[in-house]
């Protein structure tokens, strides 16, 4: 493993001024910059906890599947069974005389958190048709999402013993929700859903950051006695978007206030700054049996880094690859990685690619190289080659 410390071509010189952490009260948090991957905040993220409503997600992205696929369509309308009716906390007051399109029981879920609604789904998409049976499924499903802290007992978050989520698979969830179903995600963002006039005191969306003008647009609250008040949250501002989650608070003020905290945080304290240009060489590998001794290392496209705000544009940066990279070499070919190490960051890694074709040396090469290796054994002696 080669690994090259950059200096001048990356302006790579150490943050004088790193981040401040932010100081959060939630039991466990977790904030990512959606644009370039970048973790901000990990306070016992991997920690699976009671998700309480936030575990809705789950239900939905299941839900937005079978949409894609076609196995739900949004003005089917489906049975609502005694078991659904059953629930108690959050609802939609539905009962067993209602057929409900699933357009309205998706924004009953994210809307008015219906407790109901999320069993309707269940049972529908269900592999043997019972809300216990669709929350195994949701647990396999999670898992080959790579929520690996993720177990399921319901498909509503109701307190039970084994149903847990971390905040870092929250976070997960939260954001393939937000790339994989662009055409749903809007529905996050609505504020009040008055269904069918029958709960006039369920109608408005408990996300306490819609409509304060901060870029959020989504996605979850949740509360039970034993999760706390927590929130998966999204915002956007200008090209970033952020996504959030935090668990374990004890008042819907204090979750309201956590969580624009951490949004102004995260946008004032963090900017995205360009690295390099895509073609730019930055760096330059050893080339084994090619006709030529190095090879250039480019960006294959333009590349951003988030740095804190108040420390300057430098950054330590660092290339690294597996060589000498044997011959032949195609242009385009990802040979090395480039790792940035903003202060106070964890570090971020890109692909850096052949700026050109490398063909496999002739005999007079082959020849050459040999010698050498021949004569570099020769001077280690009989331990160094052994």
């Amino acid at each position: 493993m080669i690994r090259t410390v950059l200096a001048a071509m990356l302006a790579s010189l150490i943050l004088t001024l790193p981040v401040s952490a932010f100081n959060t009260n939630a039991r466990s948090a977790f904030v990512v910059d959606l644009n370039t991957g970048t973790v901000l905040l990990n306070k016992d993220a991997d920690t699976p906890l009671p998700p309480a409503s936030m575990s809705k997600l789950m239900t939905l992205y299941i839900a937005f599947e079978a949409l894609r696929d076609g196995r739900l369509n949004l003005d089917e309308k489906l049975p609502v069974s005694e078991h659904a009716m059953s629930y108690g906390g959050s609802t939609m007051f539905l009962d067993t005389t209602d057929r409900i399109r699933v357009e309205d029981l998706l924004r009953g879920i994210i809307v008015l958190s219906g407790n109901d609604a999320c069993v309707v789904i269940a049972e529908a998409l269900s592999p043997d048709g019972t809300e216990a049976g669709f929350a195994r499924y949701m647990t396999q499903r999670a898992r080959k999402m790579g929520m690996t802290n993720s177990t399921f007992t319901n498909a509503n978050g109701w307190p039970a013993a084994g149903h847990r989520m971390s905040t870092r698979d929250l976070a997960l969830l939260a954001t393939r929700l937000i790339e994989d179903f662009p055409q749903y995600y809007p529905l996050f963002s609505e504020r009040e859903f008055a269904f069918d006039g029958r709960a006039p005191q369920n109608v408005h969306n408990r996300n306490p950051l819609l409509g304060l003008n901060i870029g959020a647009d989504g996605l979850k609250t949740g509360h039970t006695s034993e999760a706390g008040y927590g929130l998966v949250g999204s915002a956007k501002q200008g090209d970033r978007r952020i996504v959030f989650v935090i668990s374990g608070l004890d008042s819907t003020r204090a979750r309201a206030e956590e969580s624009e905290a951490i949004v102004n945080w995260a946008f004032r304290q963090f900017v995205l700054r360009p690295i390099a240009k895509a073609g730019t060489v930055i760096a330059e590998a050893d080339v084994w049996m090619g006709n030529v001794p190095r090879v250039g290392l480019t960006p294959a496209e333009d590349l951003s880094a988030l740095m804190p705000a108040l420390g300057g544009d430098a950054v330590e940066a660092e290339v690294v690859y597996m060589g000498p990279i044997e011959a032949p070499i195609a242009k385009g070919q990802e040979i090395a990685r480039l790792i940035l190490k903003p202060e106070g960051l964890d570090e971020t890694s890109f692909p850096l690619v052949a700026d050109r074709d490398v063909p496999a040396g002739g005999f007079v090469t082959r020849l050459k190289t040999a010698a050498i290796t021949l004569l570099h054994r020769l001077e280690q002696g009989p331990e160094g080659a052994s």
